[in-house]
């Protein structure tokens, strides 16, 4: 793959602010650490490439660092830190029992907001650390009364409210396991995930919010409570204010206010470091959605790492972060409550079009300290022209975006619109590890167009064509030695062959991640999108990510999506589809000023072989744009071999690439009457 090199050790566009950096928690960390850990080489606090490198290169010495620094509370210690360093297979912390449960709520002061709920149309209320505790205790009596135990799974059904969170951490405080989906889903494809955990209970909401439209999904939740036969009970949640109909079917249906309403004492039942907390599905964009299991431990460690170090998350701050509950984001989020922070709550469009800057004036309104969103809404605003700095953001030190490869042209947008001297931290990670692998923090600079830094104990690199490390050079994104958080299993796969084949079957032994990245001699990443969408023009690779960076800084241009497809005949065909501006036509003049985007901005050897105006571009559910599937569509393959249809935002699309694909190859090779049917002739 080509793609420009970068300078070596460019100015930053914003270096880290000395005495913010200085007073930061990962500074106060990395002090700690040298004095009780034994840190090497850190003779600096705020030197992050230091820390990092201790943190990779010293595992077992990390990891017991971040346990005994954020004082985990375990019922039984742990023997080792690391019995084995095997990927998949790593043993950490055998022998310590916890829970993820005790650990949210332990630092919460009683009086001070835990939670914050909001919504598109502006209201919200606050929950305390006292009432999270009690509604948390009285939920978990209620599912312990249901028949819900230890290894037990309950399933939510809900949007982005307290009620998604209370659940699950009365689940977690029972040793029990969760999984929640957002209502936007179907009932089938719901049942689809849950169906698969044989649920003992179902929590769900009558409705959500979204672009200025309340959606009633009561007749939803009963038929998904239906296509679960093992379901003990379904507690229903009055979120909207609908009155709930009388249920044809024979399971327990019980109020929330009844299942909330209580000062129960809050069980919490201690278990293994690797006992199963939660399982996140992938998008399932083949077959039925994969279920991802994590455990207690390893998400309470990663999590304080990456909220308290690289967030700088503690009491008093704010954390607002757009997401749906079947994002991995809304996990993360739910863990800001481990730092005793408060966790802010949103259930609705983050630019619903009567209030499309709503999220900005709530964020003034709460003194949120850190406002995490995605590219997609950063260059939204801009296009929509609109002005978050007309609101009192000064409480706001960082701003993180996750979802995809943050354009460069984001950032000088956020120092100009939204604040001078906001840390505009980029993130890359997955739903696979529940977290990042690379990110920011007060002590690393930023680059416009990059990640700052790989993250603290995270061992991860760049392997070229042969599998080896290069540095300032395009590879596969790789990590090389395990991270606490990494999969437990997946769901329903007993000798662990799915696992090892989504990760490790290119490199045994480390896990290959499925993308492109850069790792810069300055420190940064950089992304340029799905290695298996790579752009492969005569031997000439170039990430996809790099093409739709520069066509989307058209004003011209909402959304882009460019697909490099193999053709039978040899050939090979590189479309670009665009989403045009409100108002904009995609004519010949637009064509030329992409054409000359591309060329100039990204490769001469990549211009686009055709432009192609879509209505829109499709995404999986979380937001990615769905590179590969689309150009399977392209190609010939039947829809149902490539997209489950609960993967997708807009399930039309599907049939819309398809029959474009179809057209594409009529119109290269059209049969004639005379001509025998492929097959028939001998």
């Amino acid at each position: 793959m080509t793609t420009p090199r970068p300078t070596p050790h460019p100015e930053p566009f914003l270096p880290p602010d000395p005495k913010t950096a200085a007073g930061s928690r990962i500074a106060d960390f990395a002090r700690w650490a040298s004095r009780h850990q034994g840190a090497e080489g850190i003779q600096d606090p705020t030197d992050y490439q230091a820390l990092h490198h201790w943190s990779v290169t010293d595992l077992k010495g990390f990891w017991a660092a971040v346990w005994e620094y954020f004082d985990i509370e375990a019922s039984t210690p742990y023997e080792r830190v690391l019995a084995e360093e095997t990927m998949p297979g790593a043993n950490w912390f055998p022998g310590a029992t916890l829970n993820y449960a005790h650990h949210a709520l332990r630092n919460l002061h009683p009086d001070a907001p835990a939670i914050t709920a909001l919504d598109e149309t502006g209201a919200g209320y606050e929950i305390t650390g006292r009432q999270l505790r009690a509604q948390v205790a009285s939920v978990a009596a209620t599912l312990r009364d249901l028949g819900v135990g230890r290894g037990d799974r309950v399933v939510g059904y809900l949007p982005n409210t307290p009620h998604a969170v209370i659940a699950f951490l009365a689940t977690a405080g029972l040793g029990a396991v969760w999984s929640v989906c957002g209502q936007d889903y179907a009932p089938k494809a719901a049942a689809d995930r849950f169906a698969q955990l044989e649920p003992t209970v179902l929590v769900t909401a009558d409705g959500y919010l979204f672009n200025d439209t309340r959606h009633d999904r009561r007749a939803a939740s009963l038929d998904l409570a239906g296509a679960l036969p093992t379901l003990k009970a379904t507690v229903l949640v009055d979120h909207l204010g609908l009155t709930w109909p009388e249920t044809g079917h024979t399971t327990l249906t019980v109020p929330w206010e009844d299942a909330a309403t209580g000062t129960e004492h809050l069980p919490i039942t201690p278990v293994p470091f690797d006992h199963p907390l939660w399982i996140v599905f992938s998008s399932g964009t083949t077959g039925l959605p994969k279920g991802i299991v994590h455990g207690h431990g390893g998400v309470l460690l990663e999590h304080l790492k990456i909220l308290a170090l690289h967030c700088d998350l503690g009491v008093g701050d704010r954390l607002l972060w757009y997401t749906t509950t079947h994002w991995m984001m809304w996990n993360l989020v739910v863990s800001t409550l481990l730092t005793g922070a408060t966790t802010c709550t949103y259930d609705g469009s983050p630019a619903p079009v009567a209030r499309p800057g709503i999220l900005w004036e709530l964020a003034a309104r709460h003194k949120v300290t850190v406002f995490g969103t995605s590219p997609q809404y950063l260059l939204a605003m801009a296009k929509l022209g609109i002005e978050p700095s007309e609101h009192d953001l000064s409480a706001v030190r960082a701003i993180g975006s996750t979802g995809s490869a943050l354009p460069a042209s984001a950032y000088p947008w956020v120092r100009d619109h939204v604040g001078a001297g906001i840390q505009l931290a980029s993130t890359s990670g997955g739903t696979d590890v529940v977290s990042a692998f690379a990110g920011s923090s007060p002590t690393t600079p930023v680059w416009a167009g990059e990640v700052s830094a790989p993250n603290l104990g995270v061992a991860l690199a760049a392997y070229d064509g042969a599998g080896r490390p290069v540095v300032d050079q395009v590879g596969e994104l790789v990590i090389t030695r395990p991270m606490p958080s990494m999969p437990l299993y997946f769901w329903n796969d007993p000798d662990g062959s799915r696992y090892r084949d989504a990760y490790f079957a290119a490199y045994p032994g480390v896990w290959r991640h499925g993308d492109w990245i850069t790792l810069t001699s300055h420190g940064s990443v950089i992304v340029h999108g799905r290695s298996d969408a790579t752009l492969n023009r005569n031997g000439v690779r170039l990430g996809s990510a790099d093409i739709h960076d520069v066509v989307e800084r058209l004003p011209e241009i909402t959304e882009a999506l460019v697909i490099g497809a193999e053709e039978p005949d040899g050939g090979y065909w590189m479309p670009l589809f665009v989403v045009p501006a409100p108002g904009v036509t995609l004519d010949d003049a637009l064509r030329e000023k992409i054409r000359d985007a591309v060329r100039t901005g990204a490769s001469p050897r990549h211009v686009p072989d055709e432009i192609l105006a879509v209505p829109a571009i499709p995404h999986t559910r979380t937001g990615k744009k769905l590179e590969v599937p689309v150009k399977r569509l392209l190609q010939g393959a039947p829809a149902e071999q490539v997209l489950h249809p609960s993967a997708v935002d807009d399930p039309d699309l599907v049939a819309y690439f398809a029959d474009l694909g179809a057209e594409r190859r009529q119109a290269r090779h059209p049969r004639t009457v005379s001509e025998p049917a492929p097959g028939l002739s001998d």
